[in-house]
């Protein structure tokens, strides 16, 4: 499974075009039916994921495109609520769901989606706004899923997704002896 993650999170990266989109879109997958992906945005509007969120339904995903800007000062509620909807879909197979989130939309991830092992099988990151996290320690001991998180050893971007945060993050998890690549 972590190599589909890691192949499907490369994809990704390498994606240049964006296209516009509405909160909380359905993205269906080729077959009709698929394993659930709820995808969060970043701070930049899920329009401009709204091509990722398709080319993650065209592996067989049913994928769930959120605003990240809707679950500004929440404390994981609403994203609970979006996973929870998006598992009772017309298109979705039963099961946990994996979870994907772009800047802002890591934040939430990792700050939520991976204490849900009841819900989520997966959690990806990627460059995760991670510039307030205090106490990394604490941070990944909350960690229930398997989480991989993906950063630019040159981002610098208002300091908010440092490769110094992923590492960090990536230490704590080795010494805690949790799934974290």
């Amino acid at each position: 499974t972590m190599q589909l993650i890691l192949r499907f999170a490369a994809m990704l990266l390498s994606l240049a075009a964006f296209e516009c989109a509405h909160a909380q879109t359905e993205f269906q997958p080729p077959s009709g039916k698929g394993r659930v992906v709820v995808a969060v945005s970043g701070a930049s509007g899920a329009g401009n994921y709204e091509l990722a969120a398709k080319q993650v339904a065209k592996f067989g995903y049913d994928v769930f495109l959120v605003d990240g800007n809707d679950l500004k000062g929440d404390d994981g509620t609403k994203l609970k609520a979006a996973v929870e909807k998006a598992q009772q879909s017309a298109h979705a197979l039963p099961g946990k769901v994996g979870v994907i989130g772009f800047s802002l939309g890591g934040a939430y991830v990792l700050g939520h989606a991976v204490q849900w092992p009841d819900l989520v099988a997966v959690a990806v990151a990627m460059y995760p706004l991670t510039g307030t996290i205090t106490n990394m320690n604490g941070y990944v001991a909350r960690f229930k899923v398997p989480v991989l998180v993906l950063a630019g050893e040159k981002d610098s971007y208002r300091d908010c997704c440092l490769i110094e945060s992923a590492r960090a993050m990536a230490a704590a998890a080795a010494e805690r002896n949790e799934p974290f690549e």
